[in-house]
């Protein structure tokens, strides 16, 4: 039975439980009184899951969830660091970097019953790369033999390059040394599948959380549908290998996208963590409750290039969108979270130089600061190139309190600053605005990007011409060109990959390809209760396989 909707009875429960102001739910008058602590975790996100299938994932939300309820050959700890998951211990790695043998523990099972195989990883890495899934994020396979090839149709799946030795063994056969490659091999795209489930229900698969098994520490719960359900579970999974060291019974989960709300609910003791930004975010950061979670995640603005007469093709108009935004004023007097004002694509504290330890950040010469009067200077040049007075686009984000706040403010200094511009803009839900960017039906679109794997490379490919999650098509030949040395030539050549990657990126905030506006942080109220989540700047943002409840 579907769990009682929480946003529906928060004046009830405000009314039943009016004297109970902190963060928290409460036992249940049976653990009270065995003297055991109820390990149920209640906690909002912000958005609706777009999907619960492995090979069609793309999103903050669905990774987190996913990560949860299945597990890969590793799986991250709380240093971030890969450590032996599915797999029994870590790779051996042939001297060319070339070749993974993992060996897997007998012990693995899904819930329902069935091990863990080698072959379920054989099925779920082919599954996302045949061109008849439609992955997206079949592109990561890239480094893996003949996925390329498979991805464009020109081989079959079965040639990908993994492979089982026996039940419990595979062996893994890349097409170029990968430096990120452990990393990938914890993250959920990468996850195996069981074959016979996905086969029983077809179109059907992970629509709902009973068309699927799991085999990680939860199993997903009363979810209902991609992109529309707002409530679901994370459900302790029996059958897990680990499950002793398993506390957590119930994770429950509730969309809820205001801040207010979210507030309310927290102090009503019916959410133990809830995201805060803008004042209320302010306004609470001398809580012992209150915790800010900096991700490798930049949120950018993409213009759409797609047609030949966009005037989004024109690159004065694209500096002059981006030096007209104040981004210090953004993340301090609108955001409030944490959050930092982005100078380019690449977040800060995800990747470092291999010879000296110094940011990613600090060693390129992107130029992204404020300045009205350079963006009224390349307005009018590109009024003049383009032989308008005018122009009006949409805007197109998120309907998050924060995403909101961002782009009305986004909104804002373009139509004050650009005398001509009439900008307007449209908020739609998560699963809306991934569907629309998907299919290039926008203007403008405030999106961004999370880190799948600590590397600079998880931001750079997805600017390379072609690529999938480069939503407005921009081009530029010396950018691909960095992008496939950074992944090639220089693969095993730190030095020199460090510097084409350091290329590209310049490359592309010089040519305003993209306009990076700021690193997100998430600021959460979190019930003092709640103890030992693992968060995560770059991969899934959260793992709740450690995580517990202490009165």
């Amino acid at each position: 039975m579907k769990k009682q909707k929480i946003l529906g009875t928060l004046l009830v429960s405000t009314f039943l439980l009016g004297a109970c102001t902190t963060g928290g739910t409460s036992q249940t008058d049976e653990t009270a009184k065995s003297g055991e602590t109820e390990q149920v975790f209640n906690l909002a996100v912000l958005q609706e899951m777009p999907t619960a299938d492995l090979s069609i994932a793309t999103d903050t939300i669905s990774f987190t969830a996913l990560n949860n309820v299945y597990e890969g050959l590793y799986r991250l700890d709380n240093e971030n660091k890969p450590q032996p998951a599915a797999a029994a211990e870590l790779a051996e790695v042939s001297e060319d970097g070339l070749t993974y043998k993992l060996k897997l523990r007998e012990d693995a099972k899904w819930s329902n019953g069935d091990a863990v195989t080698a072959a379920d990883f054989v099925y779920g890495w082919q599954r996302t790369v045949d061109p008849k899934t439609g992955s997206q994020y079949a592109y990561l396979y890239e480094v893996v033999e003949n996925a390329t090839d498979i991805i464009n149709g020109k081989k079959p799946a079965t040639d990908l390059g993994i492979k089982a030795v026996g039940e419990y063994e595979v062996e893994i056969k890349l097409a170029v040394a990968t430096p990120y490659f452990d990393y990938l091999l914890a993250f959920p795209s990468f996850f195996p599948q069981h074959e016979a489930t996905v086969t029983e229900f077809g179109e059907e698969y992970a629509k709902k959380s009973d068309t699927a098994v799991y085999n990680g520490p939860f199993t997903l719960g009363e979810f209902d549908g991609p992109g529309i359900d707002t409530e679901w579970s994370y459900e302790k999974n029996p059958e897990y290998w680990d499950a002793e060291n398993v506390k957590l019974e119930t994770i429950n989960v509730s969309v809820v996208k205001e801040s207010s709300t979210g507030l309310n609910l927290f102090q009503d003791g019916q959410l133990d963590d809830v995201i805060l930004t803008g004042e209320l975010a302010q306004q609470n950061t001398n809580s012992p409750e209150f915790v800010t979670l900096k991700e490798s995640r930049t949120s950018y603005i993409e213009m759409n290039q797609r047609e030949e007469d966009s005037p989004f093709n024109n690159e004065n108009l694209r500096k002059a969108l981006s030096y007209a935004i104040d981004r210090e004023a953004l993340v301090k007097q609108v955001l409030g979270d944490g959050s930092e004002a982005s100078t380019g694509l690449i977040p800060q504290n995800m990747s470092f130089n291999p010879d000296t330890g110094k940011d990613f950040v600090e060693e390129t010469t992107n130029n992204t600061e404020y300045d009205v009067e350079k963006a009224k200077e390349y307005w009018e040049k590109a009024k003049q190139e383009l032989g308008i007075d005018s122009l009006s686009f949409e805007l197109l984000s998120d309907d998050t309190d924060s995403v909101k706040k961002a782009a009305e403010y986004v909104q804002g200094v373009w139509n004050e600053t650009l005398e001509g511009v009439d900008a307007s803009m449209t908020n739609v839900p998560f699963s809306v605005r991934l569907d629309r960017s998907n299919a290039g039906d926008f203007d403008v679109v405030f999106g961004g990007w999370g880190a799948d794997y600590a590397d600079p490379s998880s931001f750079t490919d997805l600017f390379v011409t072609g690529n999938a999650y480069n939503r407005g098509r921009w081009s530029n030949e010396a950018y691909d060109k960095a992008v496939k040395d950074a992944a090639t030539t220089y693969a095993t050549k730190p030095a020199e990959r460090w510097q084409a990657l350091l290329d590209a990126e310049n490359i592309l905030i010089e040519d305003m390809g993209t306009i990076p506006v700021y690193q997100r942080a998430e600021a959460h109220l979190r019930a003092e209760k709640v103890k030992n989540i693992v968060s995560h700047g770059a991969g899934a943002s959260h793992d709740y396989k450690w995580a517990y409840i202490e009165e």
